[in-house]
């Protein structure tokens, strides 16, 4: 079976997805702070654009990601499947 996440990074503006998972690539003390941006498991960011930075809505909060943190940042597009996960 494929793996059903895909990076933030490569999720369209205006849809909207669920936090799975951060890449190894993250180093922990960025991951402490994007839970604290509401970057958690389960819960629903949605993408309002994607140039010429990633800028989500999450927990009440806009959040800018650069490509290179975006891109490190897996979700899924089925709150079902995530559970799965």
């Amino acid at each position: 079976m494929t793996d059903p996440r895909v990076p933030l990074a490569f999720i369209p503006a205006g849809d909207e997805v669920f936090f799975s998972d951060f890449d190894d690539c993250i180093e922990t003390f960025q991951k402490e702070q994007l839970n604290a941006y509401g970057i958690v498991p389960n819960s629903t960011l949605k993408v309002l654009q994607q140039h010429p930075m990633t800028v989500i809505f999450a927990d009440e909060t806009e959040i800018a990601l650069e490509y290179a943190i975006a891109r490190h940042i897996w979700v899924d597009r089925n709150y079902e499947v995530n559970q799965q996960n």
